[in-house]
């Protein structure tokens, strides 16, 4: 019955983008992906584009002047040569048979592959340039407190898009590589600054959805529509994983490692699909078993680190491949989950409301338990620290009997030393 009259359906089509560009939307953009979302943000009241001198106009304000900021990266790579501007302002190398960005060439030099690589790579004196403009543009973005998280992030995708114009020569592969190497090393300073900030409600939807997803834990893998996935013990394990990778991604700073927790949580629940039925997963499936692990998981700040990585994430990890594919059915889980109802889980009002009655009374008796079990668990611990407090105490007590006792023989020797002279005189 569950199956057959299961609300919870997806198909490819509706996860990508509304303006039919082949990329993958997002409910955080209406459905448009970062690529056409920021091109209707970047729209002025009269219609009027943003121009290329407008777009930089954000990375000048770190201070690099902007007749020198092309030439940053451009100095930094000397041997690698650049086609003359385009009618966009941006340089690149053109094949000459296709008209398009060549591959990279032997003369090309090496960008570094892994992360550790590129913070060697920033010590050279050959990349002093780009580091001091990564780290002005840090400071810059450090100071500015005041402006809204918004316009925080639209200056950090700014700075992403005109540092990547730079490595247009090189291969997508190694363009994406370097622009990783950048997020990390900018979005690990700035985290403490733009995650969950102040100025945002971030926090307060993060306790909305935190306790909403508690109110739902009687929510069975046969109301969603994916029965079986309890039934063997390999499946119960990569449940289990998939509800730790997407714990962990709250202990993550840059928006990639965050990526890569809700890679790992969505590879687990494919396995245990795998596990659980014979057939190959279908989307609706896939879908219904990321709510089960959302809702068995309650990851900590949830719509904080999904708002993050919307805001500064790089746009290619958001827009197409499997991490676009997972983050975009992780949006789609949480936005089922806040509008979830009774007709949701084909319950009629009355059931669903006797359901979240239950649920809210074990979840209360719960915490009265949770309570009182840390009620005796402090008692404990105030004995066992006053107990160690009481042997320091004697231990002390001790050591100042035996400086006192030391003392008194050495004052009763100074007396004996003394008197000895003074009879001798």
């Amino acid at each position: 019955m569950w199956v057959e009259q299961r609300r919870i359906h997806v198909n490819q089509s509706q996860l990508l983008c509304r303006d039919g560009c082949g990329y993958y939307g997002n409910p955080a953009w209406q459905g448009y992906c970062s690529k056409c979302w920021r091109e209707r943000k970047a729209k002025q009241p009269a219609s009027r584009p943003r121009t290329n001198a407008e777009v930089e106009n954000i990375v000048s304000l770190s201070g690099v002047k902007r007749e020198n900021k092309a030439k940053i990266v451009r100095g930094l790579f000397s041997s690698t040569k650049m086609a003359p501007k385009q009618g966009n302002g941006t340089a690149h190398a053109v094949d000459p048979k296709s008209g398009d960005a060549d591959p990279p060439k032997a003369s090309s030099p090496k960008l570094p592959a892994d992360f550790t690589e590129f913070l060697k790579f920033l010590r050279k004196p050959s990349a002093q340039n780009f580091h001091q403009h990564c780290m002005t543009f840090l400071k810059m973005l450090e100071t500015r407190r005041d402006i809204t998280i918004q316009k925080q992030a639209e200056m950090v995708q700014d700075f992403y898009q005109s540092t990547a114009s730079h490595f247009q020569n090189y291969s997508d592969k190694q363009r994406h590589q370097m622009m990783e190497h950048i997020e990390k090393l900018l979005m690990t300073q700035l985290y403490k600054f733009v995650f969950c900030p102040d100025c945002s409600d971030d926090e307060q939807k993060d306790l909305f959805l935190q306790k909403k997803i508690r109110s739902l834990q009687w929510v069975t893998p046969c109301m969603l529509g994916v029965p079986g996935l309890e039934k063997k013990s390999e499946t119960g394990d990569h449940i289990l994983s998939a509800m730790t990778a997407i714990i962990e991604m709250d202990a993550r700073r840059a928006p990639q490692d965050k990526l890569s927790c809700i890679c790992k949580c969505c590879q687990h629940v494919f396995a245990a699909l795998a596990e659980a039925n014979s057939e190959p997963a279908n989307a609706d499936d896939f879908l219904s078993s990321l709510i089960l692990v959302v809702l068995k998981a309650n990851p900590p700040r949830l719509h904080s680190n999904v708002q993050y990585v919307v805001r500064f994430g790089l746009p290619h990890n958001l827009m197409a491949g499997e991490s676009a594919y997972n983050f975009t059915n992780l949006c789609c889980a949480v936005t089922f989950i806040e509008k979830l109802d009774g007709p949701s889980l084909n319950l009629s009002e009355d059931q669903f409301q006797d359901y979240m009655q239950a649920g809210r009374s074990a979840s209360l008796q719960e915490s009265v338990t949770t309570n009182h079990l840390s009620s005796v668990q402090k008692a404990w611990r105030n004995i066992e620290q006053l107990a160690e407090l009481q042997g320091r105490q004697e231990r002390l007590t001790l050591g100042v009997q035996n400086m006192q006792k030391e003392l008194d023989e050495w004052v009763q020797s100074v007396k004996e030393q003394v008197e000895t002279v003074m009879s001798g005189s």
